[in-house]
């Protein structure tokens, strides 16, 4: 009878370090999305108000009022909450207005940690996004 010699097999895995190192990194990227995923939505949210009200007849003739006042109507049926009618800019050089929105949105991360992400919003998709002061 022949004895077979047995290699050991070496072991394949995850050690404890690497499962706690890699279970952080998903809990950060994690509470990072949680955190931004909200803001996008509300982002998605201005741009598609201001496109909307763009695509409207009567746009070109509406007063300043009238279209701050648009826009908070269909903000509140969408659960807008960051952008004010205030906020909103309004220019009328090219004959048809442009209404663009330009805000931050800052979180609060970890202790004395912020996530601040700034959003432009315009009624003109040609616009290019203005700078925020």
């Amino acid at each position: 009878m022949q004895r077979t010699r047995s290699t050991p097999s070496r072991q394949h895995g995850l050690s404890m370090i690497g499962f706690l190192f890699v279970a952080i990194v998903l809990v950060a990227v994690a509470m990072l999305a949680m955190k931004l995923v909200p803001a996008y939505i509300e982002f998605f949210s201005v741009k598609k108000i201001l496109a909307t009200m763009a695509q409207e007849p009567d746009f070109k003739s509406k007063s300043n009022a009238e279209l701050r006042n648009d826009f908070t109507k269909r903000a509140n049926v969408s659960y807008v909450t960051v952008v004010k009618p205030e906020d909103l800019s309004i220019d009328r050089r090219g004959g048809t207005p442009v209404v663009s929105a330009n805000y931050a949105f800052r979180t609060k991360l970890v202790g004395n940690a912020s996530l601040v992400v700034d959003f432009s919003a315009s009624s003109d998709p040609n616009a290019a996004p203005a700078q925020i002061e």
